[in-house]
């Protein structure tokens, strides 16, 4: 303790005019959004951060007030809540008077430091509720009344889609509006002929039945005087499928509840003399026929802009899907940044190649002047075939291809991604489809009146609003460009689940959610995103409680144990989110909310174990050895009782906990009776995999001797990977434990196949699925592989959690030869925790900070012998482990010196 208390003494003598800084907090959230709109709890839970550059500093207390009005929280008075002095964290419940419906509330903070001196107030943040949990709708679900297609070859015709109106006139001077709108197919909403929100793709992807998502828009400036109209356009989203046959076996419209586009709105208007005013959808509605003849996720759209949308007639009062309506409390679809192409050519007569400069997810947005009736064409890919020709092939919706495996009735021969635009010749058009969404790079043209220009056409790269948490640099320009790849692999593959690809089938996979978990987590803001894919898991857990492959469900269930279950790999990611969410953000809710769920998975598991142990399993997916099927699916299996046995802990059931644990200790004992060779550290056909796998997860007898073997395979390999999906994830994490980063960083720098380098050699710019170059299969945007990057934040950078929400960090860097410097930060639950060093021979520089309310340790890999200083002066405290030099550290920001 006297130690810490010198280091702290040294730390604060490395600051001068900042310490006179008070404490405050920024980055204010409700239920772990900026602003939300749409809560539907009466008591949301409030979190700030903290920021103060002063040392070992920390919150006491705090006080907040909440209002309906601005006004009176700027003048420090709060209608709804206000605290008194609270002892307490960066976070509470909301306990004030009971929230209305349908209201705009505003809050505001202020912070007590360790002094109990009061900072200064945040800046005022808000939020917006909408139906809270004894609220009921007054809309009805309507649509225009068409029947679907008799005949699965119909749902490929020409279909316009819907579009849907009111005209009313508000009855004075209004305070503000906000329009609600559910649907569980994408929509387009417009207000006096502007766009509502910039939101892309609403609703997310749900279980229909179960669960369907609305959205709530401030449309208050939007409005006028007189008369007004209100117009919602439908497309088919995931609700209304083509009966398209994915791989040529499972149509989603035997998986998911489906029908005619539909919608449910309801605008509620709040007039300045305080009375209100709801317009709903009924029957009351108007209908047309849209321009939108043609649209679906994989396939593509086709808009003919000659067809006016003029043939009103009343609307249809539909069924619509039986889920329970739910505000979408996870980050929307918008435009991430507009791309330009670095190159437009002529391949052949009137068909034209434009290069957006790299791979991503998005639309193309064109502006083109010609005569009426001209009809132009794009299809998009991910690459060029040898001869210039466009490659559609590995995204080819669910390896639908020509002389392979056929979709069914009416559906295209090669199910490439295609959009297709009619113009109606008035003047300059300027048009991107709203129904859609692509994977590619290269975008042929065919049609065009004249010649495409580069400033005709745009990538518009669409995903998920997720906000930036993590940043990582380094001295070595591939690790970089990894870096950089998996940026633009994961944002391509977050559109409301996350998917293993955009173009050839993006589905939310089990596994390939695991694996990158902590990437995304370090990297962005998953809280509202990975709540939304646990409750897709929970809602689609089968009758006798196995988890599916896929959520929402789309019927894939390959190696399974029955009743629609997936692969026990792939089933973790139940579970396994629910604890990463916890690590990350200290978050139990989820744990006490889906325990009931989990048992029933463990339950149903346990009836399909013999003996403990498993049999089958997707496994190793692209692993180039010999897969450990067996060997894998038991340690998966043992993988979800572990994390049974901790939840129950946590939510203070101890027989449940004392149940697993001892289950756990049964599993772990077959395991190693049936796959370890005993004296020998193997384990199973001790590949990288098998013994990577068995180190990840604590279980050899003989760790040492296990290491040694990875060792052996690591040289047998020269120096490469030969893991695939979770070997890959597994080997850089044990390697940081066994504190073995020369030889992660030797694997991870190599240039050629298999490897990284390798992908970027052949002009990669986004992560593949496989290590092998790819023509016609495998897809360009994958991202199972980025699950490097939290090698990066962990090893590298050193970043690691000691107690969740990283309200106690080790900073232990991780030094490896090659490599001269790193900067890398993360915005924790308390704020923002950095680590940057840089190294000579043999002087290490270090940079660590660390919020306010936030300890911890620093471990430095140098000689015993070092000389360290501290903000300039010497320190010879600490203890000295694991060659590791550590110190105990609060808050604030330390520069730390060793030389040798």
């Amino acid at each position: 303790m006297e130690q810490i208390k010198i280091l702290l003494l040294l730390l604060l003598a490395g600051f001068t005019a900042d310490a006179q800084s008070f404490l405050r907090a920024t980055a204010l959230t409700c239920e772990q959004q900026s602003q939300p709109m749409g809560l539907s709890t009466a008591r949301p839970e409030l979190r700030w951060r903290l920021r103060d550059s002063l040392i070992n500093q920390q919150q006491t207390a705090f006080e907040i007030l909440v209002a309906d009005n601005i006004q009176l929280l700027s003048k420090g008075e709060g209608n709804y809540w206000k605290t008194k002095v609270t002892t307490g964290k960066n976070g509470v419940m909301y306990s004030g008077k009971p929230l209305r419906p349908h209201q705009q509330y505003y809050w505001k903070v202020l912070v007590y430091d360790k002094n109990g001196n009061a900072g200064s107030w945040s800046e005022p943040s808000s939020f917006y509720t909408a139906y809270l949990e004894d609220s009921t709708w007054k809309a009805s679900w309507i649509d225009d009344g068409k029947p679907l297609p008799a005949i699965d070859s119909l749902y490929y015709a020409e279909d316009r889609m819907p579009v849907l109106r009111n005209v009313f006139t508000p009855k004075g001077a209004i305070k503000s509006a906000h329009l609600y709108v559910a649907s569980p197919g994408y929509y387009i909403a417009e207000l006096n002929n502007q766009r509502v929100g910039d939101h892309w793709l609403d609703p997310g992807f749900s279980t229909f039945a179960k669960q369907v998502y609305y959205t709530v828009y401030d449309v208050g400036a939007q409005l006028k005087k007189g008369k007004n109209e209100l117009r919602l356009s439908l497309g088919n989203g995931w609700w209304n499928p083509a009966p398209f046959r994915l791989f040529g076996r499972w149509d989603l419209r035997d998986y998911q509840q489906h029908g005619r586009p539909c919608v449910k709105a309801e605008l509620h208007i709040t007039y300045r003399d305080g009375t209100t005013a709801v317009i709903a959808s009924g029957p009351d509605w108007q209908a047309a026929a849209g321009p939108v003849v043609h649209n679906n996720v994989y396939l593509g759209e086709t808009h003919d802009a000659r067809l006016p949308t003029d043939q009103w007639k009343p609307v249809a009062v539909a069924k619509g899907p039986s889920g329970e309506l739910t505000p979408q409390s996870y980050p929307p679809v918008k435009i991430g940044e507009v791309l330009h192409p670095t190159r437009v050519w002529r391949v052949a007569g009137d068909t034209f190649m434009v290069d957006m400069g790299r791979n991503f997810a998005g639309v193309a947005r064109i502006k083109v002047k010609g005569p009426r009736s001209t009809r132009v064409k794009m299809r998009f890919g991910e690459d060029l075939f040898s001869d210039g020709r466009l490659n559609v092939m590995t995204t080819a919706a669910t390896q639908i291809k020509k002389g392979g495996i056929p979709a069914g009735a009416g559906a295209p021969e090669t199910a490439w991604q295609e959009d297709q635009y009619v113009l109606s010749g008035k003047g300059t058009e300027v048009w991107a489809p709203s129904f859609t969404f692509h994977g590619y790079r290269y975008v042929e043209i065919t049609g065009w009146p004249g010649t495409p220009r580069k400033e005709d056409i745009e990538g518009l790269r669409l995903h998920a609003a997720l906000p930036q948490n993590g940043s990582f640099s380094c001295s070595n320009d591939l690790f970089n460009r990894i870096h950089e790849a998996v940026q633009w692999t994961f944002l391509s593959n977050v559109f409301s689940v996350q998917s293993d690809c955009p173009g050839r089938e993006k589905m939310g996979y089990g596994a390939d959610i695991v694996v990158t978990a902590p990437s995304y987590l370090y990297n962005y803001d998953m809280s509202g995103f990975y709540k939304k894919a646990v409750q897709d898991f929970a809602n689609e857990q089968r009758p006798l409680g196995g988890i599916t492959e896929i959520a929402p469900f789309t019927g894939i269930a390959d190696r399974g144990y029955g009743d629609d279950s997936g692969p026990l790999g792939w089933q973790l990611a139940f579970p396994f989110l629910q604890d990463q969410l916890f690590e990350f953000y200290g978050d139990t809710s989820l744990l006490v909310k889906h325990f009931a769920a989990l048992k029933r998975q463990i339950s149903f598991l346990e009836s399909k174990a013999e003996q403990h142990l498993f049999y089958w399993d997707i496994s190793d997916h692209e692993a180039l050895d010999t897969k450990p099927e067996a060997f894998s699916a038991s340690l998966f299996y043992l993988h979800h009782v572990r994390l049974a046995a901790k939840f129950a802990k946590l939510i203070g059931n101890a027989e449940q906990q004392e149940r697993f644990e001892k289950l756990a200790a049964s599993i772990q004992l077959a395991i190693v009776g049936r796959y370890y060779v005993q004296g020998t550290g193997r384990f199973d056909n001790a590949t990288q995999t098998a013994q990577a796998m068995a180190l990840w997860y604590g279980i050899s007898p003989e760790p040492e001797k296990s290491l040694q073997v990875l060792q052996q395979e690591l040289e047998r390999h020269h120096w490469h990977v030969a893991t695939g999906i979770f070997g890959t994830w597994m080997l850089f994490d044990v390697l940081r434990q066994y504190n073995k980063v020369d030889w992660a960083y030797r694997v991870a720098n190599q240039q050629d196949f298999p490897g990284w380098g390798y992908m970027f050699s052949k002009g990669a710019t986004t992560l593949w699925e496989t290590w092998a170059f790819s023509e016609t299969v495998h897809s360009r945007n994958h991202p199972m592989f980025g699950s490097i990057e939290e090698w990066f934040y962990r090893s590298l950078a050193g970043i690691n959690a000691i107690e969740p929400g990283f309200r106690k960090v080790r900073i232990a860097p991780q030094f490896p030869d090659g490599l001269e410097w790193v900067k890398a930060s993360y915005d924790a639950v308390n704020g923002r925790i950095r680590s940057e060093w840089k190294k000579t021979h043999n002087t290490v520089e270090l940079l660590v900070e660390v919020p306010p309310g936030t300890t911890g340790t620093v471990c430095l890999p140098v000689p015993e012998t070092a000389a360290v200083t501290v903000n300039g002066a010497p320190f010879t405290g600490g203890n000295y482990q694991d060659g590791c030099r550590q110190y105990a550290i609060g808050s604030g920001i330390s520069r730390i010196q060793a030389s040798w």
